[in-house]
C-alpha cells in the first residue's frame, strides 16, 4: 500500500519551514529523524499535566507519569518481540547502552580472550571495546569489509574461535547504509559460545527487527532516530545475560536496601537505571512507536527503497560522482563524492538552497581510511521524504559541481 506521504508530512512542524529562503529539504535523517506533533504533543502533556517523579510515588501524579512511564515499556517489548519487559532496559541512547556492557563484561573477561567488531561500526561501537581491551587485556579483532561497503563474512568465520567471548556488529552501516547479515553473525558467534551485541541505531527507523527470532544477546537503538526525542534509548539483553553483569552506575532507583555496610540491588530492570531517568522522553518513545506502526513498515520500506533507487540512478548522472556502498542490501542511505571537490564545499553550498545533507566522516573513520578519503556526502532520506525533494538534492548538486570546477 502506497503511502500518502504529503498527508505524512503535515505531521512534521519542521518540514513546513524555510532555510535561506527555500522551502526545507531534510536529508540528515540518518543524524536524527523529524518529530511528528503526536510526539511533540506527549513531552508537552507530561510536563503540562502530569509532570512528577516515577516509582514509589504515592501521589497521583507520580503513579499517572510511573504507569505512562511503564506502559511505554511495554509498547517496547511487544514492538520488538522481547518477551519479557524486565529485558527492556531505558537508557540515555545507543551509546550509553553499548558503555553499559563493555562497562559489565570488565568482570567477565579475562587476558587472552578475543572480542570482533566489524569494519564498517560507528566510533561508539569501537572506542569503547578498545577500552575494554585495555582494562581486560583482551585482544580486538576486526571483520574486514569489501569494496563495495559489505562485510567479509568469509573472514569472520576464520576468525572466531573458542577465545571469541563477544561479537559486536551494526545492524545497518551509517556512513554507507549497508545492511549487514546480522542472522548469519549471530548464528556462527552462538556456534563457538560467544554473546553477539547488535547497534541498531540507523536499522530501526527502517525496519522492525524481532529479537527473540534474532536469538540476539544485546541490542541497543536510540529513540530520536525513529522519530522520538533525544536523550532517551533502549537496551534488550537476554535475562541471563543481565543477571549476570554487574550494575553500571550506583545511586537512587537501582538498589534494594543500602546501609553503610552492604548494598543489595533491586531487580531488573531497574538494576541498570540509576537515578531520575529521561521521563518525558520514554513517554514521547512509546508515541513514537505508535506513530511508526500507524503508517506501517512494510510501506516505509518500499517508500524508501524507490527512493534510493531513484535518488542513486538520478545522482549517478552527475559526471565525476562516485557513491560509496553499493552492496545489493543497503537502506535509504547514499553516501557520496564528486572527484576533485572536497565533501565540505558540496554540502556548504546545498545548505545554501535549503537542502539538509551530512560532510564528514559520519564518526566512522575507519570506512572512510580505507577508501582513502577525508569523508562523504551524506543523503539519507526516510518516509517523508519526497520523489521532488530528491530532484532538488541532484539540481543543487550539479549546481555545486558547476561553481566548483
Amino acid at each position: 500500500m502506497a503511502l500518502d506521504v504529503q498527508k505524512i508530512r503535515a505531521d512534521f512542524p519542521i518540514l513546513k519551514r524555510q532555510v535561506n529562503g527555500y522551502p526545507l529539504v531534510y536529508l540528515d535523517n540518518a543524524a536524527t529523524s523529524q518529530k511528528p506533533q503526536m510526539v511533540i504533543d506527549a513531552i508537552v502533556n507530561y510536563y503540562s499535566h502530569y509532570n512528577a517523579n516515577i516509582h514509589r510515588g504515592v501521589h497521583s501524579l507520580s503513579q499517572e507519569a510511573t504507569d505512562a512511564y511503564e506502559a511505554a515499556r511495554k509498547k517496547i517489548q511487544q514492538h520488538f518481540g522481547i518477551q519479557h519487559a524486565h529485558e527492556v532496559i531505558f537508557t540515555a541512547g545507543t551509546t550509553h547502552g553499548i558503555n553499559l556492557i563493555a562497562s559489565g563484561f570488565s568482570s567477565l573477561l579475562n587476558k587472552g580472550d578475543e572480542i570482533i567488531v566489524s569494519a564498517l561500526e560507528h566510533h561508539s561501537n569501537i572506542v569503547p571495546w578498545q577500552m575494554l581491551c585495555e582494562r581486560t587485556g583482551a585482544t580486538l579483532q576486526v571483520i574486514p569489509m569489501n569494496e563495495d561497503g559489505t562485510l567479509a563474512i568469509s573472514d569472520y568465520s576464520k576468525i572466531l574461535s573458542e577465545k571469541t567471548k563477544l561479537v559486536f556488529v551494526n545492524h545497518i552501516s551509517n556512513a554507507l547504509g549497508t545492511i549487514n547479515p546480522i542472522e548469519i553473525i549471530i548464528q556462527k558467534a552462538h556456534e563457538v559460545g560467544a554473546a553477539v551485541l547488535i547497534d541498531g541505531a540507523q536499522a530501526c527507523s527502517h525496519v522492525k527487527p524481532d529479537f527473540a527470532a534474532l536469538d540476539v544477546d544485546f541490542y541497543v537503538t536510540s529513540a530520536h532516530k525513529m522519530c522520538g526525542p533525544t536523550g532517551v534509548g533502549v537496551l534488550y539483553g537476554k535475562e541471563t545475560w543481565l543477571r549476570k553483569l554487574p550494575p553500571y552506575q550506583g545511586g537512587g532507583e537501582m538498589i534494594k536496601e543500602v546501609s553503610f555496610e552492604k548494598t543489595t540491588y533491586a531487580d531488573l530492570p531497574h538494576k541498570f537505571e540509576a537515578g531520575t531517568p529521561n521521563i518525558a522522553g520514554g513517554i514521547a518513545f512509546g508515541a513514537a512507536i505508535d506513530y511508526l506502526n500507524s503508517i506501517g513498515f512494510d510501506a516505509i520500506e518500499a517508500h524508501e527503497k524507490f527512493l534510493l533507487e531513484y535518488a542513486t540512478k538520478k545522482l549517478l548522472e552527475i559526471e565525476g560522482l562516485r557513491i560509496y556502498g553499493t552492496g545489493t542490501k543497503k537502506t535509504s542511505v547514499i553516501s557520496f563524492n564528486i572527484e576533485g571537490i572536497h565533501p565540505y564545499d558540496i554540502g556548504t553550498i546545498v545548505d545554501k538552497l535549503g537542502i539538509a545533507v551530512r560532510t564528514g566522516h559520519h564518526c566512522a573513520q575507519p570506512i572512510m581510511d580505507f577508501y582513502k578519503i577525508p569523508g562523504t556526502v551524506r543523503a539519507s532520506f526516510a518516509f517523508y521524504n519526497t520523489k521532488e525533494e530528491v530532484d532538488r538534492l541532484v539540481a543543487a548538486v550539479s549546481k555545486a559541481k558547476q561553481m566548483l570546477t
